[in-house]
């Protein structure tokens, strides 16, 4: 997709509506606002992926593939494609033209914090032109943000989900000290939609978890959401077999125990790691093959976890817990659930939906064993549906009935709210003018509307501030900020 012109990357619809639009209009004000919740068990979405979306686009795509390009070299490109496809009368040139010529984006952005819990309703962030020439701008790029958008909410919103049930349970049967930014882990890369899908998939699970397989993760937030995987915890990953090495070394040893002792012994003597045990016969290493490693196990430099990959993974993984108590041992905690040796663990790496994570959580703590004696994957399954009372409602932008809608412009200097209202549109009915949210007195956020754009952006209490203007960040977060606001500082 490099080097397309950023004025392209529209439905065609958006390439007339400057024509359209009322004479002599000077700004127009849309908001970005979740409508409502297809997902019973959420009535809020995590506030995440605009900064990382107005650093990519609205400022090096931008700058790289529009601005920074030769003039004729872009209109070129914008003529052929519109002229071919929609028609030379359908459209108008000189916006563009004259977009080209200033030279930067008069776009201004206001935004609520990333990490903040968002109920459905609210709007979340709103953008504006700052040029009375450009009021057509704004519900031009929608297509734009809209795409780049919901995906990360929603990814923060389902590792915030995870991280919530973590926290409940890990209170009730773990020390204190036990890290729950750990407890789980993504393995959903090769199942996303793509790898920028990915990607942003990833950033959003690591504001609540540290555990990823997603190496371009760590990039992706260090660029975006200043931080640095040498100085901070940004994301982690571990040392892992797969069936290919399991198999392939069975095809050479005639057996298993043999790549384990050199796991153990040679290759990772000093580092913690885990191995899928599945290839075959699960059962028989957990029950026959690990007891005849019990010596290496147990002097190893690290943790092994045994990993199933097939059958019901709650009751493999609480069942190997069991069977690992039995023949390794443990300690019990000061809560008084039993915790496995420290060289030993179960690990399931992916089929871990919401309500199996917590299912498993019930069964160890029902057995008196501590939820931290497993470690648990979320695949693509879970980062992209969920299942609720036996329906499988896929996640898309209409999850949350994301949109952008236009609420508000001003005409030869008079302020209009404008809105739609259908008559038996429900949830489809859009804020009327300007808006101005804030925190009432549980620290949840409210908005009323029917604003001037003046009004509301003097509003001292007003939560959406100027995040982006005229090309460049006025107001960044990092990482470990976000963090805090989403998990209060208790990430």
């Amino acid at each position: 997709m490099s080097r397309i012109n950023p004025m392209l990357l529209i439905d065609f619809y958006k390439a007339v509506h400057a024509e359209m639009l009322p004479k002599d209009i000077t700004k127009s004000v849309s908001y970005f606002t979740p409508r409502m919740s297809r997902v019973k068990m959420w009535d809020k979405v995590v506030m995440f992926g605009l900064q990382g979306f107005i650093k990519t686009y609205l400022i090096d795509y931008f700058n790289e593939n529009f601005f920074e390009r030769p003039f004729d070299e872009v209109m070129g490109e914008y003529s052929r494609i519109m002229d071919a496809a929609l028609g030379k009368d359908a459209y108008k040139l000189e916006k563009i033209e004259k977009l080209h010529k200033l030279g930067y984006l008069p776009i201004e952005v206001i935004s609520l914090p990333e990490g903040a819990r968002v109920p459905m309703q609210v709007p979340m962030f709103g953008i504006t032109n700052t040029h009375e020439d450009f009021a057509w701008l704004p519900q031009s790029l929608e297509s734009l943000i809209s795409a780049e958008s919901w995906h990360p909410m929603l990814a923060a919103t389902v590792g915030a989900t995870y991280r919530d049930i973590v926290n409940k349970y890990y209170e009730l049967t773990c020390d204190d000290n036990i890290p729950k930014a750990k407890a789980l882990g993504a393995f959903d890369f090769r199942g996303e939609e793509c790898t920028e899908s990915a990607i942003k998939a990833g950033a959003g699970w690591c504001l609540s978890f540290l555990n990823t397989a997603t190496v371009p993760t760590i990039p992706y937030l260090e660029q975006y959401y200043n931080c640095d995987c040498t100085k901070e915890p940004v994301a982690y990953g571990s040392p892992s077999t797969e069936h290919s090495v399991m198999c392939s070394n069975y095809a050479i040893d005639g057996d298993e125990i043999t790549l384990i002792r050199r796991l153990l012994t040679e290759i990772y003597p000093n580092t913690s790691f885990s191995a899928v045990l599945d290839s075959y016969d699960y059962w028989n290493i957990i029950d026959n093959v690990l007891p005849q490693l019990k010596d290496e196990i147990m002097i190893h430099n690290g943790c092994m976890l045994m990993r199933g990959d097939s059958g019901d993974c709650v009751e493999v993984v609480t069942k190997t817990v069991f069977k690992l108590w039995e023949t390794f041992g443990g300690t019990v905690n000061s809560k008084g659930y039993k915790v496995l040796d420290p060289h030993v663990k179960a690990i399931y790496g992916d089929s871990i939906t919401i309500q199996r994570c917590e299912e498993i959580y019930k069964i160890l703590m029902e057995n008196g064993f501590a939820c931290s004696n497993v470690a648990l994957g979320v695949g693509s399954f879970s980062m992209q549906c969920v299942e609720e009372e036996g329906i499988l409602k896929p996640f898309t932008r209409d999850t949350f009935s994301s949109c952008i809608k236009a609420t508000y412009c001003e005409i030869a200097g008079q302020p209009y709210p404008i809105f739609k209202n259908p008559k038996d549109g429900g949830f489809k009915k859009s804020q009327k003018g300007c808006c101005v949210v804030k925190l009432d007195e549980n620290g949840n956020y409210t908005y009323k509307d029917e604003y001037t754009w003046a009004e509301a952006v003097n509003d001292a209490e007003n939560q959406l501030v100027t995040v982006f203007k005229d090309g460049k960040m006025v107001k960044e977060q990092s990482l470990a900020e976000i963090r805090n606001i989403l998990h209060g500082g208790k990430f």
